[in-house]
């Protein structure tokens, strides 16, 4: 094989035959590609809709790219369309044709025009009137210009495919929504979750419309990624607002109960202040009967019923007949738990007032349970045990009745109980003994 100039060693017939074969199957791949750029949905959408922003940057410099791609694709073609015709004047090429063919297939041996190169300065410069490329370099050149454009083609489209769809279907959810909270009282103005179904309308038509403009605004790339379109839509902005339809949703899920459970809530409501009133006044009654009975102990004051709950469930009987579910909602949640409140401090404001006379009540029965002990085991005609269970007795039996002082006398009754039940027993005098030392 001779030597010639710049593209170094002169081929023979057989890398020439497989370089071709190679370079055609290339060319027949690049085809393909260059094609299916060119019929890509969003390809068409790109051409045909009114861009702004970061997409129009983009696409600007994209078309460029792509008429630079033909270009070159149509300067390839030119070349392998005249290697061929090279190889093709006879049989055996002649040396002639294959220092011919080598420069042609390894030299600098391809032009693409100066106009095409103008169209995409960003990328190759300006000024310059052609551009010589071997078939090499320029195979590169169009994979690096396929790959920018068909990443922001596949970016744009995989954003208008997810987000415009996404948008008008929860566009639609929030139409009902709107017309439903409508019936139910929930207007803007009258009512927070009516304000921010208005709040949400506007940014879902505004996001659309920057949606369809600016795609690639709403295209977050993937991170070490190469491959063309590797990224997701961002949805950041969508998803807020799906997930606050969704607490107004819930709002007006709250009315719509209000308006179903109204009268039974509120009757409810009667109830558990009626039942704490009533356990207030029994607590009033009570404190008496204790400070007439129990000497010298603290009796707690009890507070009358709260005038402003009645107020306030007037206030919701009147927004049910008057159909302001919206008002109604939270104010029943409100007294309902102000209610629960109010009758638990009732009743823990009878324990307290009725506490002296359960402690009262528990040491009566602690000293009969204790006669009846002493009775069990013959001990209940002890002299010593009487004078202590009378005197027990008259101060728990008596008005008033001094708690402390009377808490020591059956404490003293107890010692003296226990005290006679530990002792060993002594047979009276002139009964016989058994031999286990008991009385016979």
């Amino acid at each position: 094989m001779g030597v010639t100039g710049p593209p170094g060693p002169v081929m023979d017939r057989d890398e020439v035959d497989r370089a071709l074969a190679r370079l055609g199957a290339e060319h027949e791949a690049i085809e393909t590609s260059l094609l299916a750029l060119q019929d890509h949905a969003g390809r068409r959408l790109l051409e045909g809709a009114r861009l702004t922003g970061v997409t129009e940057e983009r696409w600007t410099a994209a078309e460029a790219s792509i008429t630079l791609l033909w270009a070159c694709f149509d300067a390839y073609s030119g070349a392998l369309r005249s290697a061929r015709e090279i190889r093709s004047r006879r049989r055996w090429s002649s040396r002639e044709d294959l220092v011919e063919l080598t420069e042609l297939l390894r030299g600098e041996s391809v032009t693409v025009a100066g106009s095409a190169l103008a169209s995409a300065p960003t990328l190759h410069g300006t000024g310059r009137l052609s551009q010589s490329f071997s078939l090499a370099a320029l195979v590169e050149r169009m994979n690096e210009l396929y790959a920018s454009s068909l990443d922001m083609v596949v970016a744009a489209d995989a954003v208008w495919s997810a987000l415009p769809a996404r948008i008008d279907l929860l566009a639609a959810e929030l139409q009902r929504t709107r017309q439903l909270a409508h019936s139910v009282g929930v207007r803007p103005g009258e009512h927070p979750a009516g304000d921010d179904l208005e709040r949400i309308t506007g940014t879902l038509t505004q996001l659309r419309e920057q949606v369809i403009s600016d795609p690639l605004a709403f295209w977050t790339p993937a991170q070490g990624s190469s491959a063309p379109g590797g990224g997701r839509p961002d949805t950041t902005v969508y998803d807020r607002q799906a997930r606050a339809l969704e607490d107004v949703r819930r709002e007006i899920d709250a009315v719509l109960t209000v308006r179903q459970d109204a009268e039974k809530r509120l009757v409810r409501l009667r109830d558990v202040l009626s039942r704490a009133d009533r356990t207030l006044a029994e607590a009033r009654t009570a404190r008496g009967e204790v400070l007439a009975k129990i000497a010298a102990t603290e009796v707690p004051v009890v507070s009358g019923p709260p005038t402003a709950l009645q107020e306030q469930l007037a206030t919701a009987a009147e927004y049910r007949r008057q159909a302001q579910w919206n008002r109604l909602s939270p104010l029943l949640e409100s007294l309902e738990e102000k209610a629960d409140d109010e009758l638990l401090r009732a009743r823990e404001s009878l324990t307290a007032v009725t506490a002296p006379l359960a402690v009262r009540a528990e040491l009566r029965g602690r000293l009969d349970a204790y006669k009846a002990k002493v009775a069990r085991h013959g001990l209940a005609e002890d002299p010593f045990l009487i004078e202590r269970y009378d005197a027990a007795r008259r101060m728990l039996w008596s008005a008033p009745c001094d708690l402390r002082v009377a808490e020591q006398a059956v404490l003293r009754y107890q010692q003296a109980a226990a005290e006679l039940l530990a002792a060993p027993s002594v047979p009276e005098q002139g009964e016989p003994e058994d031999h286990r030392g008991a009385r016979s």
